[in-house]
């Protein structure tokens, strides 16, 4: 046993003598340049700390700027509104698995952090009175459920686009070091179970860099790339999560993962939910607005999650449109023409672009596709990641924080209600940098060397990846693996579609070990690229379906053909899946209590109650 472990140490010094290896020494070190990651990172440079913004692109590609519709904030602009009547709306639209206390300071916060962005430049629409402009959206109400909210603040539809360019400005304002694409492959843990920073490689020159740090900021996005058919951007894979996983810590709610209603059929681009909400309207093959059979109050703008069922059921029973009757119709042209010009231009563009379709006198074909990951890296509303040990379900990973699609705060619970995440990311990523503000403020900027050998495991696992005798390439298991989530972890599940895409799964994972990467320059080497985030797809996809298997319940996007019913006495409690071994993907999971308390006694918890739109 000594004698295999000299082997592997000798191995692994080996890989750093090959690599050419550089340190840096921060403060605070943020991995991912979305809407939270810059959050945070300007919000910690801002207190005077050191920070490094470590991306893996440059940061104005990054996925936020696809979102389109807007942020809710109860800012009473269009309509007397409040925040209280936000959180029922988000408890509601979760299913009542998210954290109420979470939830809480998110509504709360939310008019705050809206008005911090328009001072920051946000560039929102406006009303004749000159306020920011709002629109409704999905599952929004007034007076707790009865009337449609008018709550979302927008820039016309490129609300994402607009608060992305505006904190990458501030962020250089004040003075954040940016790392442009770099990979981050790993967490550096010590022995005491603290993050102590991540190891990561320039994708320009090949060359691998520590990053000592007293806390850790993951902000790295979801993995909607695990399905065939997803709004997300190509980069969206998961690579805080497997960070997280490899690290031997747990994954929290994989199992629920949401389908906008409508992306454009075929290539799955997103049609924001602002377009129902100026207006818009599904129609099925007859053409009935079928929407007002599955909810009568709320119609189209019901929550994503039964909106994106019902259009399935449509499908399914016959009353699909095109050739092949497998998707609905999506109208605008009985909007007025200003409306679609001045509300809504990206996706009149988008529409004729991707469908070829003239939205003032066509409708749009639509199907639900994979958009958003509720589920992630399980954290307190304070942004701290939470590993559960010893009777304790709040104790924290010392010197580690997540934020945005990667954590699950959770304030998403089973569903997320549309225009949260925008809100979700910039209120989280700046609880991150309150926390880290106050912690080295608090605690001093002192910290202790890094191993000798720090990291090397982690470049060890990247030479073994590039120089593997395998025969198969990474995008043939790449279509195997999103082909495979899409049949068996889809809208609609049932115990035989689980029990076999867990099978197929667990099986893909294992072939990662057959997977070839051609090119072995060191230099803007893809391939190599791809194949890391492919194994950080596998890592997400085994512990999601693994997860999803056991949860016999409907509840939010977690739809069982063969448990119709949501389980509150047996499954109101939070999934957590650590991946055991990482060689073969086995997977133990656990389980955690819902959060069914506030922060504050300025509001009381909203007990469970049956969910109708």
């Amino acid at each position: 046993m000594m004698r295999r472990c000299g082997r592997l140490l000798a191995a692994q010094h080996k890989v750093t003598q090959a690599y050419p290896v550089i340190d840096h020494t921060y403060d605070a070190v943020v991995v991912g340049a979305g809407g939270a990651g810059l959050r945070a990172a300007m919000g910690i440079s801002a207190a005077g700390f050191k920070v490094a913004c470590v991306t893996k692109l440059y940061p104005t590609r990054s996925h936020t700027i696809a979102a389109q519709g807007g942020i809710n904030a109860a800012l009473s602009n269009m309509a007397q509104d409040d925040w209280r009547w936000h959180m029922y709306d988000t408890v509601k639209g979760a299913d009542w698995l998210g954290d109420q206390d979470a939830i809480q300071y998110m509504c709360q916060e939310a008019p705050a952090i809206v008005a911090e962005l328009e001072q920051m430049g946000v560039p929102f629409s406006r009303t004749e009175e000159g306020l920011i402009y709002q629109r409704p959206f999905g599952g929004q109400s007034f007076n707790y459920g009865k009337e449609q909210a008018i709550r979302c603040c927008a820039a016309s539809d490129r609300t994402g686009h607009a608060m992305l360019h505006t904190l990458y400005g501030q962020s250089f304002q004040y003075g954040v070091d940016f790392f442009n694409e770099y990979f981050a492959l790993d967490l550096m843990m010590d022995n005491e179970g603290a993050c102590r920073g991540i190891t990561a490689m320039s994708i320009e020159d090949g060359t691998m860099h520590r990053f000592k740090a007293k806390h850790t900021v993951l902000a790295s996005g979801g993995y909607g790339r695990a399905y065939f058919s997803c709004t997300s951007a190509k980069s969206c894979t998961g690579d805080g999560i497997a960070m997280v996983a490899r690290a031997g810590l747990p994954l929290e709610d994989l199992e629920f993962v949401q389908f906008h209603p409508t992306g454009i059929y075929g290539p799955g681009v997103l049609m924001t939910e602002g377009c129902r909400g100026e207006g818009g309207m599904l129609i099925n093959s007859e053409g009935e607005r079928f929407m007002e059979r599955y909810a009568p109050s709320a119609k189209d703008l019901a929550s994503r999650d039964v909106v994106s069922r019902a259009m399935t059921v449509e499908i399914l029973e016959g009353r699909g449109c095109g050739p092949k009757k497998d998707h609905v119709h999506l109208q605008l042209f009985h909007v007025e023409p200003e409306i679609l010009a001045s509300k809504l231009p990206g996706i009149s563009e988008n529409a004729m672009t991707f469908a070829g379709v003239d939205v003032t006198k066509e409708p749009i074909p639509v199907v639900p596709t994979v958009h958003y990951t509720m589920g992630g890296i399980p954290t307190l509303w304070t942004g701290e990641v939470v590993n559960p040990r010893n009777g304790d379900y709040e104790a924290v990973v010392p010197g580690l924080l997540a934020a945005g699609e990667t954590a699950c705060a959770s304030v998403h619970g089973a569903n997320r209600l549309g225009a949260n995440s925008l809100l979700d990311i910039v209120i989280f990523g700046k609880s991150c940098a309150n926390t880290v503000a106050f912690s080295l403020t608090k605690d001093g900027r002192a910290q202790d060397d890094l191993p000798a050998d720090a990291g090397e495991e982690s470049f060890a696992r990247v030479d073994a990846i590039l120089h593997n005798k395998g025969d198969l390439p990474t995008a043939r298991l790449r279509e195997s693996l999103k082909a495979t989530m899409a049949l068996d972890a889809g809208v609609f599940r049932t115990q035989e579609l689980l029990d076999d895409g867990c099978k197929k799964v667990s099986s893909l994972y294992q072939q990662f070990e057959d997977v070839v990467v051609h090119d072995k320059s060191p230099v803007w080497n893809s391939n190599l690229i791809e194949t890391l985030e492919l194994q950080n797809l596998l890592s997400c996809a085994v512990m999601t379906i693994e997860s999803a298997r056991p949860r016999t319940e409907s509840r939010g996007a977690h739809a069982r053909d063969d448990y119709p019913d949501r389980d509150d006495i047996n499954w109101m409690k939070h999934t957590l899946s650590y991946i055991e071994d990482q060689k073969t993907g086995a997977v133990r999971l656990d389980y955690r209590p819902v959060h069914n308390y506030t922060l504050t006694n300025e509001v009381e918890p909203f007990p469970p109650m049956k969910r109708v739109y």
